[in-house]
């Protein structure tokens, strides 16, 4: 069964932040995390001031979207979720399918989550998948703190095709020599000199949904 991630990007209105908050938490990730096949939920804020400033990711069975009872989810909205979507100013759903996994995901989410997504000719497709294993992910996760990463190909949404998901445990990463020599080698700007978009994110952990349905648990607002 293919392993996929739904991540969504969100934006409130000035002032309606506590009411998507409680939606988000109370109703529309949990319902999601009690479906089966979808394995975990968690809520990330934007740690790079940019906006869209929430991100919620899922990593599930693709085969899930599928089902009738996710399509029931989407087609039948309760009023509140009707009411709150409609009042966000982004609601930005993206479905990638799983390429690869190097690392270990840890025992809790991880605090940091770097998203980086990529577009290139598809005749340089295997070329960004042949410098991540070979150059820039062996790189990366020798520095102490850089947990795990993901890459993933777009399936749907609006968005660059590849994208590069990075679990750290703290931000000194960045502020290291071996992170420094890891972004600034030859093959890495070549790569970046063939993309056609390339999106940079950073976002630090909100919450987790749980699995019972109950409301979400982690970080205060």
């Amino acid at each position: 069964m293919a392993e996929g991630l739904l991540y969504v990007l969100s934006q409130p209105r000035d002032g309606d932040e506590a009411a998507f908050h409680d939606w988000y938490d109370t109703e529309h990730g949990p319902a999601r995390l009690a479906l089966p096949g979808v394995h975990r939920g968690h809520r990330y804020r934007a740690g790079d001031g940019e906006v869209p400033s929430w991100l919620a990711w899922y990593d599930l069975d693709l085969a899930v979207l599928h089902t009738p009872r996710y399509r029931d989810l989407r087609e039948h909205r309760s009023d509140r979720e009707r009411s709150v979507i409609a009042a966000l100013e982004v609601f930005e759903r993206r479905v990638y399918r799983l390429l690869a996994e190097h690392g270990a995901p840890g025992t809790a989410p991880p605090p940091l989550l770097l998203a980086r997504s990529l577009a290139v000719e598809p005749e340089h497709a295997a070329g960004v998948g042949e410098w991540y294993e070979r150059e820039h992910v062996p790189a990366l996760l020798a520095i102490p703190g850089w947990r795990r990463v993901r890459r993933f190909a777009l399936e749907d949404g609006d968005a660059p095709r590849l994208l590069a998901l990075h679990e750290i445990d703290d931000p000194s990463v960045f502020d290291t020599t071996a992170f420094r020599a890891a972004t600034d080698t030859p093959w890495r700007t070549e790569i970046m000199r063939r993309a056609l978009a390339n999106e940079r994110r950073l976002f630090t952990y909100h919450s987790t949904f749980q699995p019972d349905g109950a409301p979400a648990a982690g970080n205060t607002r």
